[in-house]
């Protein structure tokens, strides 16, 4: 009986077909490390938010007046309601977790190079659909940090030369945050992004599954293929690997529930204390600052000294600091993928990105002072050194041989 349901079902959609392909006939390499979890993870986290966050539009009120006392009564009155909110504001935070650790794993085995260059590119697409996406919903619990963090991000938007105060204006939908603000960003935080996201991440999955994966040595297991045409050091992912994510999600899910139920605002990083106090226009915060994921960037923009009273250069080096990650499949002259098997140049560069990045994400955080300024100025310097001398450093490094196929480190 199921056989003949399913026969019907594929002679009308392809199911079976759309299986074999995607997992029981999709051979990924044998040699996936720890680091080849956070694809799978990422998935997971972006079904919890859609969900999480169908249970709060039940509750939510996108109204000035209205909307910080529904978010208190969702967390107050409505039966779990405190679990589904914090379930979806700590996981907003896993998500860039999760995205970061994915990214990372991208630039140590090189999973950006040549043929997966547009499955970096719907990554990367991705990564600004989540930034939008949480900088959307970050405004609709209406606390101070909330206003105030909007405040500062859409006057960035007036310093676009030309347009920027036509564009300010259009982004908030008033002249100042209100009521006309709060609405569109509800609107696009709950259809318009997830719409573009959830079509996003089937093209990055579609792109990834078309070239086949990377693995931790960088190398091509499509050449040594057996005579049914099968790769000699793949393996079907479904069971395999359908089955070893089912430990990285049972890790995960030990962790995040650690923090979801004894540390929810994470010290005020994941929820500022600013946010559980009612949005005030005419009182403003002794320090703003946006989420962590966020900071980062937000340092690089103070670390550009304003030309003329403009902070336009600030914002386009911040943009340039996401353009440069577009670039990297370009940027990068190296013949070899895998950190593995590259010289000392690159892997002292990575270091030292990485550190910028980790300290950028710090000091975003901290108010402004003289120190913090210039430390932000040395790192966002070491930032941007990474990407600009990259086609020079990876073409003359000294890179070891790379083996014809994979290998079990």
């Amino acid at each position: 009986m199921f056989s003949s349901l399913m026969n019907w079902v594929d002679e009308r959609f392809p199911a079976t077909k759309m299986w074999k392909e995607h997992l029981s006939e999709y051979y990924a390499p044998k040699n996936f490390n720890f680091w080849y979890f956070f694809g799978s993870l990422a998935l997971l986290i972006l079904v919890l938010q859609i969900v999480t966050g169908i249970f709060l539009t039940m509750h939510y009120k996108p109204d000035t007046s209205l909307a910080f006392a529904s978010v208190e009564y969702i967390m107050r009155d409505v039966e779990w309601g405190w679990l589904i909110r914090y379930l979806h504001s700590t996981g907003a935070s896993a998500f860039f977790v999760v995205v970061y650790l994915h990214m990372f794993r991208g630039l140590i085995y090189g999973s950006y190079k040549q043929p997966r260059e547009l499955v970096w590119i719907f990554g990367m697409l991705i990564y600004l659909a989540l930034m939008a996406e949480a900088f959307m919903g970050y405004l609709l619990p209406w606390g101070q940090m909330s206003y105030w963090g909007a405040q500062v991000i859409i006057s960035l938007f007036a310093q676009v030369p030309f347009i920027g105060s036509e564009l300010a204006l259009w982004i908030r939908g008033d002249f100042v945050i209100a009521d006309a603000t709060l609405n569109r960003f509800f609107a696009f935080h709950v259809i318009a992004v997830p719409l573009v996201l959830l079509g996003l991440v089937v093209a990055h999955i579609i792109a990834l599954h078309e070239v086949g994966s990377n693995n931790p040595d960088g190398v091509d297991i499509k050449k040594h293929k057996d005579k049914n045409g099968i790769p000699l050091d793949g393996i079907p992912f479904h069971p395999y690997y359908s089955v070893k994510d089912i430990v990285g999600v049972t890790v995960f899910l030990f962790i995040f529930s650690l923090i979801l139920f004894y540390a929810p605002e994470f010290g005020g990083w994941f929820i500022e204390y600013a946010n559980f106090i009612p949005a005030d226009p005419f009182k403003t915060p002794e320090h703003i600052a946006p989420v962590w994921y966020f900071t980062p960037f937000y340092a690089i923009l103070r670390a550009v000294p304003s030309i003329a009273g403009s902070a336009f250069p600030g914002v386009a080096a911040m943009g340039l600091s996401i353009v440069f990650l577009f670039l990297l499949p370009w940027l990068d002259r190296s013949p070899v993928k895998s950190i593995r098997y590259r010289g000392p140049y690159f892997r002292f560069a990575l270091v030292l990105f990485i550190i910028s990045f980790i300290a950028l994400g710090y000091l975003g955080t901290q108010g402004v002072t003289d120190l913090y300024t210039l430390l932000s100025q040395v790192f966002s310097v070491i930032y941007f050194a990474f990407f600009i001398f990259m086609p020079f450093y990876t073409k003359a490094d000294k890179d070891k041989p790379v083996p014809e196929r994979v290998t079990f480190k």
